[in-house]
């Protein structure tokens, strides 16, 4: 340390230049100008201080400091070529020279607190540093503080040059953490002390920024949907845009092809009726020349006969006499002839009468149409029905005008459609049609008929459609699970069979699981072995499936993938014995008399009084307990299915089991396989009995549960899976505790 201190200090320059920027006004006032500023080595900055600071006593680095202030200036002005204006550089040496004490308390003040919290390193040299006796403005911090000061206060312009000192770049601020929630807007947690913000509602800005998003994405749903509807509607728009236009092409050709039809027709009755009128006028024309020249005739020869006379009148006496007997002859003959002088034909025409009746049957036919030709129904779309509805549709492929349809339909019973079933009928527009208040499950024929004025289409072929089924009926009381498994059992609540079953588990909500629902399809029967995660809750529902779609859930069961659980099979229970309600309690009374003798049989226990459980066929380790009296004749154990059910358990190489007996005070325990046990005292009665069966490592193990004490164990073949089996030799019962955690002694077996 000595040397160190003899060693004269050396001030770099080039790091005493990195402690002030200076730059042109135009390039302060500029958008980029945080970016070209180069970041100030502090720290470099502190260690010349320190040097500073441990080598020279108080007066000497007061002298060093300001040497170096005036090489600085010095050193600027040269830069920037201000060697004639040296009123920048002399004030800052005579700022420098009236001490830190008039800036420090204001370079104190401009301190960032960011930066005092990286300068704690320095605070063990700074404190060294006092302890030498060299304390006061030579601190490194304080010296730091004038240059800040200097920085932020002191900056002058010359006549050609506009010159500032910029400050170091604050630190950015605390970013945003919570949301508030009545503001909507994110806020600092800080900011929550304050009166804006003290009374409001915030979150944390993760959870705002999830519930966000989620309402984003409801919203974007909804917004989906709508254009997908809006699209389906501008679609259907444009097809009847279509269809006007074809109708109203189809409309025009047929107005245009009967008019001028009876345009034709009404041309061909005027030339015939023209034809006609000419045909009589032509007649009385003849008929009056005929006439008027008969006329004629007569009026000539009564001329002639004047005349005649008029000279005999002027003859001799014995002429006039002769010519007079002649020409009374002759006028005699003259005025018998019978002059017509009445018109053959008169003026006037009669009245025409115009016969339409064929215009008016044509103008008739603009307006009427065909019948309508057969629909064609289509088969039943995947999804399109309920269990009480189902949706049909058909086509009309040509051009006909329909007015409504008729849908019929009747159920179809004993695969015989037609036969004697009433028949609905409804009536509809559209050619697709919703048919509600249906049996589920059930199969309907359906057919379809168009209708318009000229009457009724022919019939659709017949096609078949099936309402969805009815919602299974889970079997609580036989679901069996584990902690990697569930068995889920149900009963398919419909007549007629389905296509497939779909299990639906929703896990119970938690931090990993947000109630997430899962599916197994495509199950052909009324169980299904499902795999689970251990130690969790889920919700169980089943549908059912047919070609019209999927039922409604089932009623929700609950399992719980904590030990094994099971229930007591009634189908094995020996009828000495009584299962309480809930599936988990065996009891015996009195002896009851039979009425008849069993008959032997492959499931039910007829000798030996005993029930077998219903345990997940799930190889791994089970774990159960059965809570006993301690006068109480009992058996415990397992066998497998297949035990005969005339043995006692323990009598055959089918089960594993420990029987206890109690006579005179004594406890008799064995353990038994195929009429064999191990020489084995037990001192201390259990109360509770556990049981551990371990498929991987074909055991079967007995705890006291009570005292933790590990009872025996089996080394079993177990070629098939097993199932737990309780007996009872006198009146009790036993209680059946499962779906519990295994306990920790019990893990070591």
């Amino acid at each position: 340390m000595e040397e160190e201190a003899g060693e004269e200090p050396v001030l770099d320059r080039t790091t005493a230049s990195k402690d002030f920027h200076f730059y042109h006004m135009d390039l302060y006032d500029s958008e980029d100008r945080l970016q070209i500023i180069p970041e100030e080595n502090t720290s470099m900055r502190r260690e010349v201080v320190q040097a500073e600071m441990t080598k020279d006593p108080r007066g000497e680095g007061e002298r060093k400091v300001q040497r170096d202030l005036q090489e600085d200036v010095d050193d600027l002005v040269h830069l920037y070529g201000l060697e004639d204006e040296h009123e920048l550089g002399d004030e800052f040496v005579e700022e420098s020279r009236m001490g830190v004490s008039g800036y420090l308390p204001y370079g104190m003040k401009r301190r960032d607190p960011a930066r005092e919290q990286r300068d704690w390193r320095l605070e063990g040299e700074v404190a060294e540093a006092e302890d030498l006796g060299y304390g006061g403005w030579g601190l490194a911090g304080q010296c730091q503080d004038l240059r800040e000061a200097y920085r932020y206060t002191h900056g002058r312009a010359s006549e050609e040059y506009e010159c500032y000192v910029i400050p170091e770049e604050e630190d950015e601020e605390e970013a945003e953490d919570v949301f508030c929630a009545t503001c909507k807007t994110p806020i600092r947690a800080v900011e929550k002390a304050f009166d804006e913000h003290k009374e409001h509602e915030v979150t944390p800005l993760n959870k705002a920024l999830e519930s966000a998003k989620e309402e984003i994405h409801k919203n974007m749903y909804k917004l989906e949907k709508q254009i997908i509807e809006m699209e389906n509607f501008a679609s259907h728009l444009e097809e009847v845009f279509i269809t006007v236009e074809e109708n109203f092409g189809r409309q025009e050709q047929n107005f245009e092809l009967h008019y001028n039809e009876i345009l034709e027709t009404l041309a061909q009755k005027y030339e015939e009726k023209i034809q006609t009128l000419g045909q009589k006028k032509k007649e009385k024309l003849e008929a009056l020349y005929g006439q008027l020249v008969s006329c004629g005739e007569n009026l000539d020869t009564c001329k002639e006969l004047m005349e005649t006379i008029e000279e005999m009148c002027h003859e001799e006496k014995v002429d006039f006499l002769k010519d007079a007997v002649a020409m009374a002859d002759r006028l005699g003959k003259f005025l018998k002839t019978k002059t017509d002088v009445e018109i053959s034909a008169q003026p006037d025409f009669e009245d025409q009468t115009l016969d339409f009746s064929d215009v008016e049957q044509l103008m008739g036919s603009i307006n009427t149409i065909p019948a309508p030709s057969a629909p064609v129904i289509n088969p039943q779309a995947p999804n399109s029905a309920t269990g009480s509805s189902v949706r049909v549709c058909w086509s009309l492929y040509s051009d006909d005008t329909v007015e409504s349809y008729q849908l019929s339909y009747r159920p179809v019973q004993d695969s015989s459609p037609g036969k004697n079933q009433e028949v609905f009928t409804v009536t509809v527009k559209e050619t697709y049609c919703s048919v509600v208040n249906l049996e589920p499950n059930t199969q309907y024929e359906f057919w379809v008929i168009a209708q318009n004025r000229a009457g009724p289409s022919p019939s659709s072929e017949h096609a078949v459609y099936m309402t969805a089924p009815s919602p299974p009926i889970i079997k609580s009381k036989e679901i069996r699970s584990c902690e990697e498994a569930a068995l889920i059992c149900w009963e398919s609540g419909n007549l007629n069979p389905v296509d497939s079953y779909t299990v639906e588990l929703t896990q119970a909500e938690t931090p990993e699981a947000s109630g997430v629902t899962e599916s197994v399809v495509g199950i052909p029967t009324c169980e299904s072995l499902i795999q689970l995660q251990p130690r969790q809750c889920y919700t169980i529902f089943v549908r059912a499936l047919n070609v019209g779609g999927p039922s409604t859930r089932s009623e929700p069961a609950t399992v719980h993938t904590t030990g094994s659980y099971f229930h007591l099979n009634k189908d094995t229970c020996h009828p000495w014995l009584t299962i309480s309600k809930d599936g988990f309690t065996v009891v015996r009374s009195e002896r009851k008399i039979l009425a008849k003798e069993l008959l032997p049989s492959k499931t039910q226990f007829t000798r030996c009084v005993a029930v077998m459980g219903n345990l997940i066929p799930v190889r791994g380790r089970h774990y159960w307990e059965v809570e006993v009296d301690e006068c109480l004749d009992y058996t415990v154990g397992v066998a497998f299915e297949d035990v005969p059910k005339q043995e006692d358990l323990g009598a055959n190489c089918s089960s594993w089991c420990m029987r206890h007996t109690f006579a005179s005070s004594r406890h008799k325990y064995e353990f038994l396989h195929n009429r064999t046990t191990p020489d084995i005292r037990i001192t201390v009665s259990p109360k509770k009995i556990g049981i551990l069966l371990d498929y991987e490592n074909s055991k079967l193990s007995f705890f006291n549960v009570d005292i933790s004490q590990h009872l025996y164990t089996f080394n079993c073949q177990l070629h098939q899976f097993v199932h737990p089996c309780f007996s009872l030799e006198k009146p009790g019962c036993l209680k059946i505790h499962n779906g519990i955690s295994m306990p920790m002694h019990v893990t070591f077996y």
